[in-house]
């Protein structure tokens, strides 16, 4: 669809702020005066970056070892629940040859991270906790006068998404939901092409989380399977949708003056995968198998945006399969699609093909990369050190630096991280409601139509 196209349709279909005004929930989702839209929000320079963390287990330890790697960084306290996760902590930083005499530290009590928030008075703060704690941690940081970095998923309802977006709003105050993938190195070529118009205008989506986690059950006192098994007894739907939905949403332009979510439908299969795994690697007196599991093995979404483009949306943790996040995206002159990475293009790519009716594979694919590896991977990549997850965890954790170092506005804002999240409560109401179709409310308030696009970084 043409630019001249996309602004007859925005005309056509009222997607301005009149009616944004009727689109969310109520009038007392309209912003007030205090209230700043935090779309392309910039704020002052930091200098030094003074940080406090909330939870350092597995993905915790890993912020803070990032973080504290990168020049003008500055660690003022951690909390967690347990004193070894704190013990380990410290170990990682007195290893990095960092000073920790004055890093302010608190376990044992579930309320003391509120009393570190007080003390230390970070300027950032990095939350890698259970997900319902999320959203609460992230509105009291914001608070306390710090920019809050929230892992995934933002929060788990949309009332509580909504209060995000107002304290942010109201306090100047960035909220960004850590979406580690969208920086990983596929993703960041995908996009690269995409903004080199070699798709053409794109069409279709698909995005997944499909990552068999049964054994995180074996966690049964302490440790994500501890609190994350008790999900599928609480929740129906997709339980840990942005993986997959983030890189997707960002080759499209959602929430970025190109298009935004519209609704979406979501069915899931039974759930039969960890009722069985509990029989029989648990004995049957065992609190996994006094659950009464009800959340789906797998769950399928179809999103439609306001352009009328599709994303189907997957999610299963329990089945017996390879992972994959799909990250497929259809345009008008190609395909891209991972897992492994592949691609097709209507004119064919160089010496490896001439139409689109087989995949550009192997060599073909060593080609693309090296004509199209997003600059941002090509710049950051050898410079972040203890990455994980194939680099993209350091690339995001330099960019998070880099950007409030220099007043820049981040590369995910608050309203992409409470869109993508939604997808928890909004496929939840859509199975109970046996697929019916659920719009999705819209955190800019119809800003989004004047937010600028998502564009190449270098």
């Amino acid at each position: 669809m043409s630019k001249f196209d996309r602004r007859n349709f925005i005309k056509k279909t009222s997607l301005t702020a009149a009616f944004a005004s009727s689109y969310v929930y109520s009038s007392e989702k309209l912003r007030k005066n205090e209230q700043k839209y935090m779309g392309d929000f910039s704020a002052p320079k930091l200098k030094t970056i003074k940080a406090a963390f909330l939870g350092v287990g597995y993905r915790g330890k890993g912020h803070l070892k990032l973080f504290s790697s990168l020049p003008g960084t500055e660690v003022v306290g951690i909390s967690d629940l347990y004193e070894d996760n704190i013990s380990r902590s410290i170990k990682i930083l007195e290893n990095m040859n960092i000073s920790t005499d004055l890093i302010k530290t608190y376990w044992g009590n579930e309320k003391k991270w509120k009393s570190m928030l007080s003390e230390v008075k970070p300027d950032i703060v990095f939350i890698s906790t259970d997900w319902n704690s999320h959203g609460k941690m992230a509105i009291e940081s914001m608070k306390k006068g710090a920019h809050a970095f929230v892992e995934v998923p933002l929060a788990m309802t949309i009332k509580e998404l909504w209060e995000i977006v107002d304290t942010s709003e109201k306090f100047k105050k960035h909220c960004m939901m850590m979406e580690n993938v969208n920086y990983g190195r596929e993703e960041l070529m995908f996009l690269n092409i995409i903004r080199n118009g070699k798709l053409g205008e794109l069409l279709h989506g698909e995005a997944a989380y499909i990552h068999d986690l049964r054994f995180q059950m074996n966690e049964e006192e302490r440790g994500t399977g501890s609190w994350r098994t008790l999900e599928y007894e609480k929740r129906r739907g997709n339980l840990y949708p942005t993986h997959g939905l983030g890189p997707v949403s960002q080759y499209m332009n959602l929430l970025r003056s190109e298009d935004t979510f519209k609704s979406l439908v979501s069915l899931s299969s039974p759930a039969l995968g960890r009722k069985k795994f509990g029989e029989e690697n648990f004995p049957s007196n065992h609190k996994w198998n006094k659950l009464n599991y009800q959340n789906g093995d797998i769950n399928t979404s179809i999103i439609k945006t306001y352009l009328g483009r599709t994303i189907m949306v997957q999610w299963d943790e329990t089945s017996p399969r390879p992972y994959t996040r799909l990250n497929l995206i259809q345009g008008t002159k190609g395909i891209l699609a991972g897992g492994p990475t592949r691609a097709a293009f209507d004119n064919g790519f160089e010496n490896y093909s001439n139409d689109a009716e087989k995949w550009i594979t192997g060599k073909g694919i060593e080609q693309l990369y090296e004509k199209f590896d997003h600059p941002l991977y090509k710049r950051l990549n050898s410079k972040t050190k203890y990455s994980g997850h194939g680099g993209m965890d350091g690339i995001m954790m330099y960019r998070i630096v880099e950007c409030l170092q220099n007043g820049l506005p981040l590369d995910q804002n608050v309203y992409e991280g409470s869109a993508w999240s939604s997808l928890i409560e909004l496929t939840s109401k859509s199975v109970n409601n046996d697929g019916h179709p659920q719009n999705f409310p819209d955190f800019t308030r119809g800003d989004w139509v004047n937010t600028k696009k998502f564009d190449i970084i270098s």
